[in-house]
């Protein structure tokens, strides 16, 4: 699962990306490793492990990673090959989930590609060029299901339906995640044809230093049109963020302290990209390593232990598992087992955030 960045030129992008891509939002036990060009890793910070630590000694920490994909600019037209736009297209429509950096700041020193500040229109420039090409998209699409539909193949069917409900809402200027499908096999025909205005938004509003709460009116305004399109907004100050990440910890946390910030906005933004995936972390802890392993949200048991190894879902038994809280109140696993809450969960289980488990199998 990856989540690109999105923005126009000059809103603080590839800033963003790098302060990301840095090994500095981690500490030591944190690894960062660069894919390729564009393409990087990022630690998932989360204070749970250190706190499963604090109980059960280990040799090394492994956090849950995230990906994300640096995608080229984007400026009007791109729908139409103009500038980068069909490298953006392309990425764009690989990742899974959009950051979309919008600029929430004015410096005459940095040039706005349109002129003045403006987010809204900022946002509308982005929404408009992805409704574009999912247009073009449709339309190609939708001639052809048409032609095999009429030889009575049901499959071309449906996906002509979901074709004709997408092609009404982008005609009225709607992206296709507004559409609402109650049919499951109307929702995994649409997830299959991949729109571009499909994918879930993070917001990412980039402010200046006096306003890293997000309250001023410009990040105002993207709350405003955030909430009407059912997204959510991160307050982040890349300028800021890439000083932070080239600190060493005890710097960082003077300079995290002196601008009143408990930890850095990339580690909020990191944990929101996570969960805008549909992303969730239960933990596996020894005396070797204690591990955040990523699922999708509503995994079962079994398929978490695939996550390990394959051979884990195959020989499924059953799951061990307690809470982090737990382990607080009650300090070891033999305390844990002992006062009976150690919960013994079967292939239907549906895993929780923050489970930690033991797995039994069978091979």
């Amino acid at each position: 699962m990856e989540a690109g960045i999105v923005g126009l030129p000059n809103v603080g992008k590839s800033t963003l990306f790098n302060a990301l891509t840095s090994a500095g939002i981690a500490s030591e036990n944190y690894p960062f490793c660069t894919i390729e060009p564009n393409v990087g890793a990022i630690a998932v910070p989360d204070p749970r492990l250190g706190v499963i630590r604090g109980f059960i000694q280990s040799e090394k920490i492994i956090p849950a990673i995230l990906e994300l994909v640096d995608i080229a600019g984007i400026v009007r037209g791109a729908s139409e090959g103009e500038g980068l736009g069909n490298k953006f297209l392309t990425h764009i429509r690989n990742v899974d989930a959009i950051l979309h950096v919008v600029r929430c700041f004015e410096d005459a020193d940095i040039t706005h590609v349109d002129g003045a500040v403006d987010p809204i229109r900022d946002i509308e420039t982005i929404e408009t060029e992805l409704m574009l090409a999912d247009l073009q998209s449709v339309e190609s699409m939708r001639d052809k299901a048409a032609r095999t539909a009429r030889t009575g193949d049901k499959d071309a069917k449906l996906r002509l339906a979901v074709l004709e409900k997408c092609e009404a809402l982008l005609a009225e200027g709607k992206p296709v995640r507004a559409l609402q499908l109650d049919d499951p096999i109307e929702q995994k025909t649409l997830a299959g044809l991949q729109f571009l205005s499909s994918k879930r938004v993070l917001y990412v509003a980039n402010v200046e230093e006096d306003d890293l709460e997000g309250k001023g009116p410009l990040v105002q305004r993207v709350r405003q049109r955030a909430e009407e399109l059912g997204g959510e907004v991160i307050a982040v100050c890349a300028r800021l963020e890439a000083e932070l990440s080239e600190l060493d910890e005890a710097d960082r946390a003077e300079m995290l302290e002196s601008v009143g910030l408990e930890e850095p906005a990339l580690a909020v933004l990191t944990r929101a990209a996570y969960h805008l995936l549909g992303l969730q972390s239960y933990f596996t802890a020894g005396p070797k390593e204690i591990r955040a392993w990523t699922i999708p949200t509503g995994a079962t048991g079994p398929q978490a232990a695939s996550v390990i190894h394959s051979d884990f879902e195959r020989g499924f038994i059953r799951a061990e598992v307690y809470s982090v809280d737990d382990l607080i109140e009650l300090k070891t696993e033999k305390a844990i087992r002992e006062a009976g809450r150690l919960r013994v969960e079967g292939k239907q289980y549906v895993m929780r955030d923050g489970d930690v488990v033991h797995f039994l199998f069978n091979v």
